[in-house]
């Protein structure tokens, strides 16, 4: 099974964004979102952001994961 994990874009410079998971930070592929601006919530997969998503949704998804994996 694959998962896809929401963060928040916290930099960026170029195609690479930094990305918060939860107070650990990764460097991420902004190539599929280059609209994405630090602040957004990303759902990111393998080390790419794949769509931008609202603060809600990203919350849910936390929660929901935290419920699965806690």
């Amino acid at each position: 099974m694959c998962l896809a994990i929401p963060g928040k874009l916290v930099k960026k410079e170029g195609e690479i964004g930094t990305v918060d998971f939860g107070g650990i930070a990764k460097d991420i592929a902004l190539n599929f979102v280059p609209e994405a601006k630090p602040g957004d919530w990303l759902i990111v997969h393998t080390g790419f952001a794949l769509n931008i998503i609202s603060e809600k949704d990203a919350r849910e998804t936390i929660a929901l994961i935290r419920e699965a994996y806690g």
